[in-house]
């Protein structure tokens, strides 16, 4: 179980406000966290704690493939994005790098700023505290959340290798 405050963004929140192409220069996750949404909210870094939730609005992620946009997210602190939908490239990226992600148009929309939220990515359930309202959205199939609890695809892959 996911439990955190809500950080919110709008639409079409691109990978160059996720993390601005002048900070690429380093694959530090450390580093890259930093600078995370720094072009759109200059106080980010210093308001987010870990297990804080991301909430935004449409194509969340669009613009370039880097990985490091979902890198930086999850090095902030950040244990959750849910959002009304995402880029295709964001999303498998989020995945592949252990990023819990969940489409979900109702909470994405009602949800405000500083709410607390509980998600169960296991179930797709995602509880607002402040409100008491119940969002639903489609869980990830069994393959992708042991993805996610493997802390990515590379971890996902080496524990089955080891395992045999």
């Amino acid at each position: 179980m996911i439990k955190g405050k809500v950080i919110k963004y709008g639409d079409n929140v691109d990978t160059d406000v996720i993390i601005p192409a002048r900070y690429l220069n380093t694959s530090d996750p450390k580093e890259l966290a930093a600078y995370c949404m720094e072009d759109i909210d200059k106080e980010f870094a210093n308001k987010v704690s870990q297990g804080d939730v991301m909430v935004a609005g449409k194509n969340f992620g669009c613009g370039s493939s880097r990985e490091h946009a979902p890198i930086a997210i999850k090095a902030s602190g950040i244990s959750c994005v849910i959002a009304k939908t995402f880029a295709r490239i964001f999303y498998r990226n989020s995945i592949n790098i252990g990023l819990p992600i969940i489409e979900c148009e109702e909470a994405a929309k009602e949800i405000k700023e500083g709410d607390e939220i509980e998600v169960d990515i296991n179930n797709g359930t995602i509880i607002n505290k402040t409100t008491n309202k119940i969002y639903k959205s489609e869980p990830f199939p069994e393959f992708m959340q042991k993805i996610i609890k493997s802390d990515g695809l590379v971890n996902y892959v080496r524990k089955r290798v080891d395992a045999k």
